[in-house]
């Protein structure tokens, strides 16, 4: 069965959850998207028993420290699993030119260069463009350009084995430009930075990210069958996930998933 490990859900500032990242697996093989701010990644894989051997695929959407730094600590374990012969075959990284760029200079200006040596041999680069396409663990999928108001970034949409389909938009709205990767799919990731009725407090759109009610209106509207909510305020995680499904059925009449973290979500 296909599934999603949800490893962390919050915002770049978030204390009282990680930052947003998550797995695509079958539980054989791990697709990681972005990879949060820290080394908790490295923690919740293991408290969601998933093992760096098994990751071999990783997208970073975009250069943000709360969705690239913990790549580094990726590249390092791998590396590491590489030099202890427990780890077999290659690590794919994929991102656009920015990300690559950015992940090679954190790279070098932090590990040691018996880690970074792997680059291009064990550890490979894979630079995507707009409507790049390409298979990652016998699952389709395109890459595109989020159109970001604040830096480059990029989301993609997969098509899973199970013959449904997914889309991730990284960390802002959808745009008019990319919803033909959005509509009717089966599972769409819209970031939902707080409730509509706490916009005053948290200033979503000042920050250029949505509400829980704007996400599901944008579900609505693209007809898609199941919304994922994440990249949220952590300042009302108690009743976040109650209060975000009740806002967004106002609007969306599909299932409504805001995960906390390490929760685990069945495709």
């Amino acid at each position: 069965m296909e599934k999603l490990n949800i490893l962390g859900t919050g915002f770049a500032m978030a204390t009282k959850c990680y930052n947003t990242c998550f797995t695509i697996s079958d539980e054989q093989e791990y697709f990681l998207v972005d990879a949060g701010g820290g080394n908790t990644i490295l923690t919740n894989l293991e408290k969601s028993n998933i093992p760096i051997s098994k990751i071999h695929n990783m997208f970073i959407s975009h250069t943000h420290n709360d969705h690239i730094l913990g790549s580094v600590w990726i590249i390092r374990a791998v590396a590491q699993g590489i030099l202890n012969n427990k780890y077999e075959g290659n690590f794919n990284i994929y991102g656009h030119k920015d990300v690559i760029e950015a992940i090679k200079t954190i790279s070098f200006l932090t590990l040691q260069s018996k880690f970074t040596k792997m680059f291009e041999e064990r550890i490979l680069f894979h630079q995507v463009t707009d409507g790049y396409k390409t298979n990652v663990l016998d699952r389709e999928m395109v890459f595109f350009d989020i159109h970001s108001t604040k830096l480059l970034q990029y989301g993609f949409k997969m098509n899973l084995l199970n013959k449904k389909t997914l889309t991730f938009l990284g960390d802002e709205p959808c745009k008019e430009e990319i919803k033909k990767y959005c509509y009717k799919v089966d599972y769409l990731f819209h970031e939902a930075f707080c409730l509509y009725e706490d916009r005053e407090i948290f200033k979503p759109y000042e920050k250029h990210h949505a509400t829980a009610k704007d996400a599901c209106k944008n579900a609505k509207e693209l007809d898609v069958k199941n919304v994922i909510l994440y990249h949220t305020e952590d300042k009302s995680l108690e009743t976040r996930k109650e209060a975000y499904i009740k806002e967004g059925q106002e609007v969306f009449n599909g299932n409504i998933y805001v995960p906390d973290d390490l929760d685990i979500i069945s495709l």
